[in-house]
């Protein structure tokens, strides 16, 4: 099985490895136009859209009484999933909520000694909407993402939380994402996909109500209809492939670092795994693994595409160039893969989560940890960061300010407005000063 490998001595080197990685960006090509329409036919006809597309593309026989999923249903899916299933969804989302209550910010206020109050008011949004995609025909439901969009709007007091997934072609969804709602305390959940579920939270229609911030992952016309509605919805990011990079060295172990790589590789064709190491000896014990463990993989074709595409085995001088390298990728997932991760996670600048060392692969953090998992990705991590509990709340500005201070700043400020030819401005603080 191939997959590239890169020879790195220096920074001058670092832009093949670049060039390959940028060629995932997928292009909209015909999506962007085919989603305009959806959003558009949504806008106009609502419900009657809604069930129309549905019917095309999930439930022959959906019709509008099946677009909310009844309480009753989500106690019965809750039901149906083994309680051993339930009780590590329960763990999980646990952990998950640990992890994200420790991420809330408290409003907060102080006075100056000039005469003024100011601060800051930390707010929820009043609504959220979760795309949870169903998978491969609802049968690979993606209980994680439920959990990881639900849990840090929940823990951020968003009072109503809003749910959808593809139905299966029988109309129903899977047992486990119900279980996961009921776990999360979502109840309002429908039975939309794609661009048209979307537009639905965007917009809103006789059925459903629309909300302020849509998150969750999804296909291109998924994301593309995130990108479109910016503006009119707040969004959690417009993510790409999934990625992984690992950083090795001679202590690491070649089957662990191929399984690594191959548990992201497995999402996606154009998803990219790559690993860098000083150590020559690993790097090629690390592709014959690949090579062995690709092939007993149930998604061997997904996983094969990858790594021979967008896969890399790169081999550095040291391991400092190889952290520079990191830092130029700004990877989704990043692994240090060695003897003491400490000593150089306070290099790390540029990635969207940190996996510590050879007992932390990343499905840790996917899953079961803590931390979100939806991640920046295509070298986003440089300016961006991973969904938290801030991505449902807003920040609004306090300023209380006294006679006293604008009897004494008075000028000045109308001088500012002035200078901007804005006398209105400048009359508003004047006509306090009489």
């Amino acid at each position: 099985m191939p997959c590239p490998r890169f020879t790195v001595t220096g920074p001058a080197d670092f832009g093949a490895l670049r060039a390959l990685l940028a060629t995932r960006e997928e292009a909209a090509g015909d999506a962007e136009e085919k989603v305009r329409r959806i959003l558009a036919d949504v806008a106009e006809r609502g419900d009657a859209a809604l069930v129309e597309l549905t019917r095309d593309f999930d439930c022959k026989t959906f019709d509008a009484s099946c677009l909310r999923v009844p309480a009753a249903d989500i106690e019965a899916g809750k039901n149906a999933v083994p309680a051993a299933d339930l009780a590590i969804i329960e763990e999980a989302a646990a952990n998950i909520r640990d992890f994200h209550e420790r991420q809330k910010e408290q409003s907060w206020w102080v006075p100056s000694p000039g005469g003024t109050m100011l601060g800051q008011i930390v707010t929820p949004v009043d609504a959220a909407g979760c795309y949870v995609p169903g998978g491969r025909g609802g049968e690979t439901p993606l209980i994680s993402s439920l959990l990881m969009n639900a849990i840090p709007a929940a823990v951020a007091g968003v009072p109503r939380i809003v749910a959808v997934s593809p139905p299966r072609a029988d109309g129903t969804l899977n047992p486990y994402i119900l279980a996961a709602a009921a776990v999360c305390g979502v109840t309002e959940i429908y039975r939309l996909g794609s661009a048209w579920a979307v537009a639905a939270l965007a917009y809103g229609t006789d059925a459903i109500t629309p909300v302020d911030v849509v998150v969750g992952p999804g296909n291109i016309y998924v994301t593309t209809a995130k990108r479109l509605l910016i503006g009119r919805i707040g969004i959690d990011m417009i993510a790409g492939p999934s990625e992984i990079a690992i950083l090795a060295d001679s202590t690491a172990n070649p089957e662990w670092l191929a399984a690594d790589m191959l548990s992201q590789a497995e999402h996606d064709p154009m998803a990219a795994a790559v690993c860098i190491s000083d150590d020559k000896a690993l790097l090629d014990a690390t592709c014959a693994e690949l090579a062995k463990q690709v092939a007993a993989l149930p998604r061997n074709d997904i996983a094969a595409a990858s790594l021979s595409h967008y896969g890399a085995l790169v081999a550095v001088p040291d391991i400092d160039v190889g952290m520079e390298l990191i830092n130029t990728i700004a990877p989704e997932h990043f692994e240090l893969c060695v003897a003491d991760p400490w000593v150089l996670v306070g290099k790390v600048r540029h990635a969207g989560a940190v996996f510590m060392g050879h007992h932390c692969p990343e499905p840790v953090g996917d899953y079961f940890a803590g931390p979100n998992h939806v991640l920046p990705t295509m070298g986003t991590a440089r300016f961006s960061s991973a969904l938290s509990v801030s991505t449902f709340t807003k920040k609004t500005s306090l300023i209380a300010a006294a006679p006293g201070y604008v009897a004494a700043n008075g000028p000045k400020i109308a001088r500012l407005a002035r200078l901007e030819n804005l006398e209105a401005h400048a009359r508003s603080v004047e006509c306090r000063l009489k």
